[in-house]
């Protein structure tokens, strides 16, 4: 790899690996899971959703699925979306991607209405990750490039003189 595609390759790592170490995975209901009789006030009690966070649903997907509902009215009157739309895999991950809130129910007759599989979340931006300073001292990345390009010119006018002095 050339000098400058390892400048540019450590820069997105600097700038990417903080903001992926700050995202969380939210297991809903933590050791319960997505459950009938879910107190989803108790469990976001104490919690801040995320832009880049994932929520988590694990459940018996016999017995239930994952909705996301588009509005408050879909999510008090547990209106259940398409039958396309449900996410029945028993361990669904939801990478929340914009801020705002989100609305989730199950979609089995009564489990929304009656039994509080039901979950709403208020999504914050991203946390702001300040850009790594420069080490002091250090030479940038185009000034380490001049410096490698005048470091290959120099020998290369080292061989050229050397042949010179060879063929004479």
């Amino acid at each position: 790899m050339a000098p400058g595609q390892m400048h540019g390759v450590l820069a997105v790592i600097l700038t990417v690996l903080p903001s992926l170490a700050l995202a969380t995975d939210f297991v809903v209901g933590d050791k319960a899971g997505w459950a009938i009789n879910f107190n989803s006030t108790a469990w976001t009690a104490d919690k801040v959703f995320r832009v880049g966070d994932t929520l988590v649903f694990n459940y018996n997907k016999d017995d239930h699925n994952v909705f996301k509902v588009d509005n408050a009215t879909a999510f008090q009157k547990c209106e259940v979306p398409p039958p396309s739309n449900a996410l029945t895999s028993g361990s669904d991950r939801i990478l929340l991607k914009t801020s705002g809130k989100k609305w989730y129910i199950c979609g089995k007759p009564t489990h929304c209405s009656e039994k509080g599989m039901k979950l709403v979340i208020n999504v914050q931006e991203a946390l702001e990750v300040p850009s790594p300073s420069p080490v002091p001292g250090a030479p940038s990345p185009n000034s380490a490039n001049g410096i490698l390009a005048s470091g290959y010119q120099a020998f290369a006018a080292a061989i050229a003189a050397i042949a010179l002095l060879v063929t004479v």
